[in-house]
């Protein structure tokens, strides 16, 4: 797929890291004809087929537990609880596979082993029965999320960050149709309606299995092989990053850990909008709760809409440090934000919240493309499956420990406690930016951008 570009041409002295990017094609378009070809088309397909299941168990999993198996709030939160913990294995048992085995392969067994597990939920009369079970669920699912970072970047090459903003763009649209269809099953409220929104997600891992079955396997060889061939005498990511000594474990590449380190409280957006605005709304302001919906809503179109356009401006190891600083300053405003609503009547407190969704999303575009593109181009890419393992675990980590901290810590010290979140975050986002120019400064000589010098690669 041809790109765009303005001004000056490579070689004439300057670096596509400072360009700015001309309006390439939609996002209709761009999904048509994805980075990546056939096989990325089809992998979209099957990730908003995922994620459009995912939309029906977030939306009815509680009141499953809850009204057909009869648990009590207590183990629903221990069940959860555990199979969070139980996630975090997830990324890096398939970063190790994936640097041992095929991809496909790998994936497709992730959605088998979840219809299996979902499938067992129906007929698990009991908390104990279940907490294996959903415990293997989740383990399948963050496993799976790593295995498709890892095709993105085999299949979408120099591209992966538009691939990137298409995926989440589909995940979202994904995800609000499944939500959309689990209101009506709600609206239903029977048991029956409730087992039909579970089978519908377990039936939903079929189907996307059967699309990456469609899909042919990709290897990191080829996808360097055919950058060096399309652009002879230009640096790439892959020559540069082999660094002699450098560790080939990222459990021992202490550089790499740091950034995985930082990364966990980098992902916090997650629980402030899932966690920290709607409790906060209900317990400390006077805004209306109706207004809960409506963080979810912008959430999703605010992503849809704008995450292609996002990523066409943090391409390259330069752009992609600057999205650091961007995202601390979103989340230090986002957070002050909420410690003033207390103060604020009930509509203007309404208005100050939603214009704290609005920043935390933002905020969350910025993420989602800095830790994304990071977690690639700071691993090398002999040893990429088994690095990008390791890096999926600081989501998992968070989805864990990120909600006790907003409720237990942050809300309970008031909006001081926002405050000093919003600091520490800001904070901790120019630490990053400062070791992961560190890191890149190690890696190679200053030059150009250097994973963004060879020519995209469109395996079909």
């Amino acid at each position: 797929m041809r790109r765009a570009t303005k001004g000056k041409g490579k070689g004439e002295g300057e670096s596509k890291g400072d360009r700015v990017p001309e309006r390439g094609p939609g996002l209709l378009a761009q999904l048509r004809n994805p980075p990546g070809g056939r096989n990325a088309r089809i992998m979209l397909l099957a990730l908003s087929v995922d994620r459009t299941g995912s939309g029906l168990w977030a939306a009815s999993s509680v009141l499953y537990l809850t009204f057909v198996t009869h648990l009590s709030a207590q183990q629903i939160g221990v069940l959860l609880g555990v199979a969070g913990v139980a996630g975090i294995a997830g990324s890096p048992l398939a970063g190790r596979l994936a640097g041992r085995f095929p991809l496909r392969p790998l994936l497709i067994g992730c959605h088998l082993l979840r219809l299996v597990t979902l499938t067992l939920v129906l007929l698990c009369p009991g908390f104990e029965a279940l907490l294996p079970v959903v415990a293997a669920t989740y383990l399948g699912d963050r496993a799976a999320k790593t295995l498709e970072m890892l095709f993105a970047t085999r299949a979408a090459g120099e591209r992966r960050s538009a691939y990137q903003a298409l995926s989440r763009s589909a995940a979202n649209a994904g995800y609000g149709v499944g939500a959309g269809i689990a209101a009506v099953g709600l609206a239903v409220g029977t048991t029956d309606a409730y087992r039909a929104l579970i089978l519908g997600n377990a039936l939903s891992f079929l189907v996307a299995a059967v699309l990456v079955w469609r899909t042919g396997e990709l290897r990191e060889a080829t996808v360097e092989v055919a950058r060096s061939a399309a652009a002879p005498g230009a640096v790439s990511a892959s020559a540069a990053g082999r660094t002699p000594g450098r560790p080939k474990s990222p459990w021992r590449d202490r550089g790499y850990l740091r950034f995985v380190l930082l990364d966990i409280p980098m992902n916090l957006d997650d629980s402030v909008l899932a966690v920290g605005l709607p409790l906060w709304l209900v317990n400390r302001t006077s805004a209306p709760h109706a207004l809960v919906p409506a963080f979810l809503v912008i959430n999703t179109v605010l992503v849809v809409v704008l995450q292609l356009a996002v990523s066409r401006r943090a391409e390259g190891p330069r752009r992609t440090v600057r999205t650091l600083l961007l995202y601390g300053g979103l989340m230090f405003v986002c957070c002050a934000l909420l410690a003033g609503a207390v103060r604020c009547g009930t509509w203007t407190a309404a208005a100050v919240l939603l214009g704290a969704a609005v920043l935390v999303t933002l905020a969350e575009l910025m993420r989602s493309v800095s830790s994304w593109e990071l977690a690639v181009l700071l691993a090398p890419p002999e040893a990429r499956a088994g690095y990008l393992g390791v890096a999926g675990m600081s989501q998992s980590i968070q989805k864990s420990a990120g909600p006790p901290l907003l409720t237990g810590v942050v809300m309970a010290a008031g909006p001081a406690g926002w405050l000093v979140l919003g600091t520490v975050i800001a904070g901790l986002a120019v630490a990053q930016r400062r070791s992961c120019a560190q890191r890149f400064r190690t890696l190679a000589p200053p030059a150009p951008d250097l994973a963004r010098t060879a020519a995209p690669v469109a395996p079909e």
